[in-house]
């Protein structure tokens, strides 16, 4: 999948509903925290004011006994001194022997029990059975509901808050998205020149969205300058090479015809003029350096070739690319193996074609010392197999790079970069396998075709 269609088919995630949902989210959990700390407070103060009843009355009771010896009856009737744990009520009987320290005791019938220990030694109890004094476990159910209710609301609130403040957060981060997505490769030369650069990030305030415009504005304005040096650089190669590469080929054509001339005034030759020869390469390099200088400005102004889709003979192609790079192969006990598979048309253009033939092969004969180099056809797929001593396993994430080399190389490193620019230019899938990297001998190069 490229990236142009995962850009597309990739969920939009906006910082402006996240910041939303995480604000309501947050503002849910402190209402609930703070509902929840709030029930806990209200069950504790009704607690503390029953036992600081209890106390008041303990007190009061336990004076007077100290004064008097004798025991008075509790002021309340809800209260009741016990001596012994055995004669409490029945309901509460057993938990109160079972857990000695507790104080709190539910009963039956909604009745509510507090216990509290006037004297430890002899034991002396005084039990509050106070149900008739709760005020907050009868209406418990609508004090949830009330919370609940509050929680909503404050949520809701929060959410709109949130969501104003976060249109206004991120309004200067939308409108500086909007400003960089707005400006097309080809524009960025004029969108991102020193007067529009100077407006680009003063419009932003001095926090981190300006910082951001800034550092933007900053890379952009490089691109720009790059992409100008680039136009600039590609106006320069078509204009002093395609002039003297048309005077090594007129001037090559003039001596042809000067030639021809003469060959029907004098007498046949049995043996070939070596100039003749000479004067005919000079001629068909010349041509063959013309066409890949117009294949590299197309490269470099990312046109696309008119006749890109043309049927092209490949086997011719890959005989002219063999001749012209068989120079690497003298003295060399390599054999070359062509493939009749290769007797085919393909859909391609035939000056790119060339180009990455002359690649792939000048590559294959360079490093080969021995053995063989196979080219063939199969399944729309051209394949180029050598026995050299393949990729080393440091550089093969990063062969197709321009600038990267092998140790033994002697050149620059953009044979295959230069290739795999064409297969992306024309839409066709190049793979690279070595004998470090995988089981083939050598190294394999396969490009497949569109249909």
């Amino acid at each position: 999948m490229s990236a142009d269609s995962r850009k597309n088919t990739a969920k939009f995630h906006s910082i402006s509903r996240r910041i939303v949902l995480q604000f309501c989210i947050f503002t849910l959990v402190i209402s609930a925290v703070y509902g929840l700390i709030s029930f806990i407070l209200m069950y504790t103060l009704e607690d503390s004011f029953i036992e600081q009843q209890l106390q008041q009355e303990a007190a009061r009771l336990d004076s007077h006994y100290q004064t008097s010896g004798q025991w008075l009856p509790p002021a309340s009737n809800s209260m009741q001194l016990h001596f012994s744990r055995d004669t409490l009520p029945d309901e509460i009987r057993e938990k109160a022997l079972a857990e000695p320290k507790r104080k709190e005791f539910a009963g039956q019938q909604g009745r509510h029990y507090h216990l509290y220990t006037v004297t430890p030694q002899p034991e002396v109890l005084l039990l509050a059975e106070v149900s008739q004094q709760l005020l907050v476990r009868p209406i418990r159910g609508g004090v949830l509901q009330f919370l609940f209710i509050s929680a909503l609301l404050v949520t809701t609130l929060a959410c709109l808050i949130a969501w104003f403040v976060s249109r206004k957060t991120t309004r200067p981060l939308k409108q500086l998205a909007a400003l960089v997505d707005n400006v097309a490769p080809e524009q960025l030369s004029q969108r991102f020149s020193k007067p529009f650069a100077s407006e680009f990030a003063s419009q932003f305030a001095n926090d981190e969205v300006g910082i951001l415009a800034r550092t933007l504005e900053h890379s952009l304005s490089g691109i720009a300058r790059a992409l100008k040096r680039e136009k600039s650089f590609t106006a320069d190669v078509s204009h002093e090479l395609r002039t003297p590469l048309a005077v090594i080929k007129n001037a090559a054509e003039l001596w042809q015809s000067q030639q021809t001339g003469s060959q029907q005034a004098a007498p046949p030759q049995t043996e070939p003029d070596s100039d003749k020869l000479l004067m005919t390469r000079i001629y068909d390099a010349a041509v063959q350096m013309e066409k890949t200088v117009q294949t590299l400005l197309i490269l470099a102004r990312e046109e696309h070739a008119a006749n890109k889709y043309s049927s092209t003979e490949l086997m011719p192609l890959v005989e002219w690319a063999i001749l012209d790079n068989s120079i690497l192969l003298q003295g060399k006990p390599v054999t070359v193996q062509l493939c009749d598979s290769c007797q085919v048309s393909i859909s391609a253009n035939a000056d790119m074609l060339k180009v990455l033939l002359d690649n792939l092969l000048s590559n294959a004969f360079k490093y080969t010392e021995s053995g063989e180099v196979s080219i063939a056809f199969s399944e729309n797929n051209l394949i180029i197999r050598d026995t050299g001593p393949g990729i080393t396993a440091d550089i093969y994430p990063h062969i197709t790079e321009a600038g990267v080399k092998g140790r033994q190389s002697t050149g620059f490193g953009f044979g295959l970069a230069i290739v795999k620019r064409l297969c992306e230019h024309q839409g066709w899938q190049m793979s690279v396998s070595s004998a470090h990297v995988s089981s083939d001998k050598g190294t394999t190069v396969r490009v497949g075709f569109t249909q």
